[in-house]
């Protein structure tokens, strides 16, 4: 009786068990902290001392839940995202290294909508949606140098921190809620090798703290350090007239360590080897797509579309960014 129990666990664990929800939609390992994409049109040009008010509005859409191999899984009906999060930036008159000093704070709320193929989740639902705030992110050391009679520019964030609101809904796989913190040093450049010729790319890598009653998959629920992450977005445009630019845009994210269960001992043999398998199973994705940019004094709006492909071990999304800056 025991082992047919062990077996039954076994093939739900199997069945089910590599479908996760965080912060993008459907996915797999890492903390998925950051919205990936967010950034393309001159993205280290710093706002002068002051402060600047940015809103982001965005929509994402997936047909396909893509697994270890690149493969369809076939279990993801559709999904949709959107949100909207709102960032303050103050850039100070002072000094440090020759770069303007400064603080950023970022609040957001994002709703999902998803549909599987097949029962899936501990309350074996085909139908998950959930609306809520995100985590708030904060910085206590922005740094901005404007080099090279402005061809050149550097930004770098000490430590972008994601603070959780400790609001996930247990049980709930399009859960917006999350219960751990994530720690992201930042590295941003944007040069102009020519006046109508603007290349950019933010660089930035994830430590994520430990995870209480991570739920891989029915059953069971097990405790968690999420596996760390290395991203970029990037854009490159060409300045039309004064006002606009043109250019392409996207992103490329993976997940570079393991996530790690804990206290697994007393869990049976293949339901054990099961999250070991899973343990391993490490996100990545691509994206490329066009954008629009529009600049008048202090005001700014681009508009952005991405795909992505070589997908492993998440949704395939499709990215609408709507962003808009203005500089008091």
């Amino acid at each position: 009786m025991v082992m047919w129990k062990q077996g039954v666990i076994f093939i739900v664990l199997g069945l089910f068990g590599f479908v996760f929800v965080l912060t993008s939609d459907v996915e797999a390992g890492g903390g998925h902290a950051y919205p990936n994409g967010a950034e393309a049109f001159m993205v280290a040009m710093m706002p002068p001392p002051g402060l600047a008010l940015i809103n982001y509005a965005y929509y994402g859409h997936a047909g396909k839940l893509r697994d270890d191999d690149g493969d369809d899984s076939h279990l993801l009906d559709d999904a949709d995202v959107g949100g909207d999060i709102v960032r303050l930036i103050w850039i100070s008159k002072y000094k440090l290294f020759g770069a303007n000093y400064g603080q950023h704070f970022f609040f957001g709320a994002i709703n999902k909508d998803m549909d599987f193929n097949a029962p899936v989740g501990s309350s074996l639902k085909k139908h998950y949606s959930d609306f809520n705030a995100l985590y708030v992110i904060y910085s206590p050391m922005l740094l901005g140098w404007h080099l090279d009679q402005g061809r050149l520019h550097v930004a770098v964030s000490a430590c972008d921190i994601y603070f959780p609101l400790y609001n996930e809904d247990k049980g709930n796989i399009a859960s917006v809620g999350r219960n751990f913190w994530t720690f992201e040093p930042v590295l941003a450049v944007t040069y102009f090798p020519l006046p109508q010729l603007e290349t950019s790319i933010k660089l930035m890598y994830d430590f994520n703290t430990h995870q209480n009653d991570y739920e891989p998959g029915p059953p069971v629920r097990v405790d968690r350090t999420p596996g760390q992450e290395f991203h970029f977005d990037f854009n490159i445009s060409w300045g039309l007239t004064d006002s606009f630019r043109f250019g392409i845009n996207g992103y490329f994210y993976q997940q570079t360590t393991s996530d790690d269960f804990d206290h697994l001992g007393d869990l049976p043999n293949l339901l054990k080897q099961a999250l070991k398998d899973i343990e391993d199973d490490k996100s990545r994705a691509v994206a490329l797509g066009p954008g629009i940019m529009y600049q008048h004094k202090n005001f700014m709006a681009t508009l952005r579309y991405s795909h992505e492909f070589a997908v492993k071990n998440g949704p395939e999304l499709q990215n609408v960014w709507f962003k808009l800056i203005y500089i008091f």
